[in-house]
């Protein structure tokens, strides 16, 4: 299977911070912004294999700042390595303060797609080609961060996380 540019999956989403979108405190909601991200992920994934995808995992989301009523929430997610049927989806989130002309940031994670098939089973999916300095490190990392994920889930032993062995054994 022929690879695919790491570029060629990237999205964009923007979102405008209504009342219906915020808590008591004015605050985008966290669940509202990973709805919004869980579809800027999976429109990245979608690209990047050009079928069907479902979401398999997220990562930790940590809220550096909050997301303002009236504030608009810009989304990039990008695939940054697959894997043999499943692919993980690098998000970034910004805010953005239109009346006092300025951004800043809000969050980042990681998600996990699988690709399905006409049936809904998984299908493989095209390896990822990293070009840009950054897309090579997102690449090298993705490897670690899938075997910390399959180890926590208890889907993979410690010992079989070859990249993750100096952090479970003592040898």
């Amino acid at each position: 299977m022929e690879g695919k540019k790491a570029i060629e999956s990237f999205t964009v989403m923007n979102e405008l911070v209504l009342p219906n979108d915020t808590n008591t405190f004015g605050n985008l909601m966290g669940g509202r912004l990973m709805y919004w991200m869980d579809i800027a992920a999976a429109m990245a994934a979608m690209k990047h294999c050009n079928a069907p995808c479902m979401t398999a995992s997220v990562d930790n989301i940590s809220f550096k700042n909050p997301i303002k009523l009236g504030n608009i929430v810009h989304i990039e997610a990008k695939i940054t390595r697959a894997f043999n049927t499943s692919m993980e989806v690098h998000l970034k989130v910004w805010g953005e303060d239109s009346l006092h002309q300025y951004q800043y940031a809000s969050n980042e994670a990681y998600f996990t797609f699988v690709a399905l098939d006409p049936n809904s089973k998984p299908r493989k999916v095209p390896p990822v080609i990293a070009e840009t300095e950054e897309e090579i490190k997102l690449y090298d990392g993705a490897l670690r961060r899938r075997q910390l994920r399959l180890v926590l889930a208890g889907k993979m032993n410690p010992e079989e996380a070859t990249e993750l062995k100096a952090y479970f054994t003592n040898k």
